[in-house]
C-alpha cells in the first residue's frame, strides 16, 4: 500500500473499528493512467459505482473473486489513493449477459451499453492477451457493485 492508502484505509478504520487490518484490495482501474484516472474521479464524484472483472483475469492473477462486504480502497494510476469503496452486490454473467442498467451503474463513456461492450471487450482481450482464454460472449464477468465508503 503506498503512504496516502495507508494514511486513508487508518481514517476508515478509525470510524470503522471492526474494519479488517487491510482491505480487500488497493487497486487503481484499468490499464492505463489516462482511464485509471478517470474512472477514479468517477468514483469520488458518485458517478461510477460499479466495476466488472473477468474471472479469468481474477484466476491468472490470484484474487478471489470480491464477496458483498469487502472494502477496498481506490487510487489513481500513480497510487494516490482518493476513496474506499464497499462491495454491496456481486453477480456472474456471461459477457452477452451484461445489461444496460449495469453499464450505466458503471458510468464509463456515454454510459450505453454498447460503449460498455467496446471498451470491456478491448479491456478483456488486453488482459487475458496470451493466456489461450477466448474473449467471446460466453467469458464470464464478476459484475461488482459498491458504495463509497469514505
Amino acid at each position: 500500500m503506498t503512504p496516502s492508502a495507508r494514511q486513508m484505509w487508518g481514517r476508515y478504520r478509525a470510524c470503522h473499528p471492526y474494519a479488517p487490518e487491510a482491505p480487500y484490495e488497493c487497486f487503481h482501474f484499468c490499464d492505463n493512467r489516462e482511464d485509471a484516472d478517470m474512472c477514479a474521479d468517477l468514483v469520488v464524484s458518485g458517478i461510477k459505482r460499479a466495476t466488472a472483472a473477468s474471472v479469468a483475469e481474477l484466476e491468472l492473477s490470484g484474487m478471489r473473486q470480491p464477496v458483498v462486504g469487502d472494502v477496498s480502497i481506490v487510487t489513481r494510476w500513480d497510487g494516490e489513493a482518493v476513496a474506499v469503496i464497499r462491495t454491496t452486490h456481486v453477480e456472474i454473467r456471461r459477457l452477452d449477459d451484461v445489461d444496460e442498467a449495469f453499464a450505466m451503474r458503471e458510468g464509463e463513456g456515454d454510459k450505453t451499453l454498447a460503449w460498455w461492450r467496446q471498451a470491456h471487450e478491448a479491456y478483456y482481450r488486453r488482459a487475458l492477451a496470451g493466456s489461450g482464454i477466448t474473449v467471446d460472449g460466453d467469458l464470464l464477468i464478476v459484475c461488482e457493485q459498491f458504495e463509497l465508503a469514505l
